[in-house]
């Protein structure tokens, strides 16, 4: 679904008043019958529409709609300039943009949706992102020298989104090993990284991210989470987009020329864990240690049995020991 009349409709109620069929269709040059249908699609997003006869529609508190322009405003001249997509409603950003890679460069893109229905966490996880309640973002990136040369990565989009969230006034964010930004130990936001290309040559990666900003309320998420509203910040959505694409684009230019090991002192003043008790769940073992951070190439190291050892990703968790059960 992409940005159609129903966009227009959806910026007409986002001021949370109400809204009568006939202005609306005056508005919109349609017959009462077309705003009707539209209407229908607006709940099919999954938003509450609220109608009082008499008086018509309205979405009960507004909306904070994602708008491109808004956000270009903000960007200055980059390299590579961001192409930003905006769609009403898609399964995964991530998806859409491995979907272009096939067809074009995807350097510098980047895809938005207002609601995500089937976004993938780290491990298979969902991701919810609910119409106009989070950012749900994806960017394409173009890099040199194989899977080698992308050791890190997550590490440093953590970094990056943490300081765009500390350049907005958000305080006492954290990260979890290898793609969690935390508040108190809740999730705030998750990163999720895909490849395609010559594993020892060029390649691109998408660069998932999804981000809590008012939403207040959600029953099917299975882990502790918070959100920026939770925490008592009203920020713009298209503010917060704009921000972490300054903050992704210098510290994706940084890691390229420098690595990440030029990063890793940094990334560790963040880390939640750092010299904590964990688990560490491997796919045939759980190990418990204390956690001495990560190395100069982004893998976690691990104390335990009077050694220390480093771990890379894949179907690794990371745990407190406190929630052993």
């Amino acid at each position: 679904m992409s940005l159609t009349s129903l966009n227009q409709l959806l910026h007409l109620l986002a001021d949370g008043q109400f809204h009568s069929g006939t202005a609306l269709g005056q508005h919109l040059s349609m017959t009462r019958a077309a705003v009707w249908k539209q209407l229908k699609g607006v709940e099919a997003l999954g938003v509450n529409l609220h109608r009082v006869r008499g008086r018509g529609y309205r979405i009960s508190g507004g909306l904070d709609l994602l708008d491109v322009e808004a956000i270009q405003r903000q960007l200055p001249i980059l390299d590579p300039s961001f192409n930003v997509q905006l769609y009403m409603s898609l399964p995964s950003t991530n998806q859409t943009l491995m979907q272009h890679q096939q067809q074009r460069s995807i350097h510098g893109d980047v895809v938005l949706a207002e609601v995500q229905t089937s976004g993938r966490g780290r491990l298979g996880r969902q991701w919810q992102s609910p119409f106009g309640q989070n950012v749900a973002l994806s960017l394409g990136w173009h890099f040199y020298g194989g899977a080698v040369a992308l050791e890190g990565l997550s590490l440093v989009v953590g970094l990056a989104l943490t300081h765009a969230l500390a350049d907005m006034g958000v305080k006492q964010v954290q990260l979890k090993w290898p793609n969690d930004v935390l508040v108190d130990g809740k999730k705030l936001a998750g990163i999720l990284l895909e490849m395609r290309g010559d594993a020892t040559g060029p390649c691109h990666v998408v660069i998932g991210i999804g981000l809590n900003v008012h939403l207040m309320h959600d029953d099917a998420i299975d882990q502790p989470w918070v959100s920026l509203a939770q925490l008592g910040y009203q920020l713009s959505r298209n503010d917060v987009v704009a921000q972490i694409l300054l903050r992704l684009n210098e510290y994706l230019h940084e890691f390229v020329q420098h690595g990440f090991g030029a990063m890793r002192d940094e990334w560790q003043q963040y880390h939640y864990y750092q010299d904590q008790k964990v688990q560490l769940l491997l796919p045939t073992k759980c190990i418990e240690g204390i956690c001495r951070g990560v190395n100069q190439v982004g893998a976690l190291i691990i104390e335990h049995s009077g050694m220390i050892e480093a771990y890379s990703g894949g179907e690794i968790s990371l745990r407190p020991i406190e929630e052993r059960q």
